[in-house]
């Protein structure tokens, strides 16, 4: 929702069947790991995403990508091996 503006408070919590301060504190955790950044103007306070901060993310789990296709790859080939060993057995 806020990548595509920018929006006060009352405007993201009016998007959500719950309470303000429970966006305040969603919104509060989202602008401590910087994917968000609050603007002051007047008495506003307007959200902005910060989406180039999704990059750190993704190059984070593109380190364990590999790793884990490799271990579902294993994973998939002992599944098979254990299903040809029990049509074979089932067959005797």
């Amino acid at each position: 929702m806020l990548a595509n503006q920018k929006l006060t408070l009352n405007g993201v919590a009016a998007r959500f069947d719950i309470s303000r301060p429970a966006i305040s504190k969603h919104i509060k955790i989202l602008t401590e790991c910087g994917l968000v950044v609050i603007h002051k103007q007047g008495r506003e306070r307007y959200c902005e995403a910060q989406l180039e901060k999704l990059n750190e993310v993704s190059d984070w789990v593109e380190q364990y990508r590999n790793l884990w296709e490799q271990r579902f790859d294993r994973l998939d080939a002992y599944l098979s091996e254990l299903q040809k060993k029990e049509k074979n057995h089932g067959r005797k």
